[in-house]
């Protein structure tokens, strides 16, 4: 911030730009993966490296399975490119909308909802992949985890740096 005239410098406001979203993007996909793995490994004794072939499997089908370590990889950066373009997306629709940033808690809560609806009646069934049965362990990582884990993460990493 410039102190004579307190107008960021374009340096500064793409630095921030950069930080809200690598922020956001990265704790969203820690604490969405996790709970992913922790909810499906409880519920169906599902291994980590499953959940990420899951992941690798909207790209490539169900031949992802049979992929071992390579497509557990490939699974685990589509799932932090994805969790940086929602954290990007939330960005850019704050700086036009700065209730997004000003009220933070409640439109992150809310735009972690959203980033459900679309991942699952958008992206999910344009994808080589399909969506199972709403389980217990589906709720806990969708429309319940999502909020707080998707959004929240993403609301506060953009409030905290612009």
């Amino acid at each position: 911030m410039s102190s004579a005239t307190g107008l960021s410098s374009p340096a500064t406001s793409s630095h921030n730009a950069f930080l809200a979203i690598f922020w956001g993007g990265l704790v969203c996909g820690v604490l969405d993966i996790t709970q992913a793995c922790v909810a499906w490994g409880i519920q169906n004794h599902v291994r980590p490296a499953r959940i990420f072939q899951a992941v690798a499997a909207g790209l490539l089908g169900p031949q992802s399975f049979q992929g071992g370590t390579k497509t557990a990889v490939l699974g685990g950066f589509l799932h932090f490119l994805i969790a940086f373009i929602w954290a990007a997306i939330y960005y850019v629709a704050s700086r036009k909308l700065t209730v997004l940033a000003d009220r933070a808690v409640l439109c992150g809560l809310l735009y972690g909802e959203f980033v459900w609806l679309m991942m699952n009646f958008v992206v999910i069934p344009l994808s080589q992949t399909h969506r199972g049965p709403f389980t217990a362990a589906a709720i806990i990582t969708g429309p319940i985890g999502h909020l707080f884990l998707v959004g929240l993460p993403i609301a506060l990493a953009v409030r905290r740096f612009s």
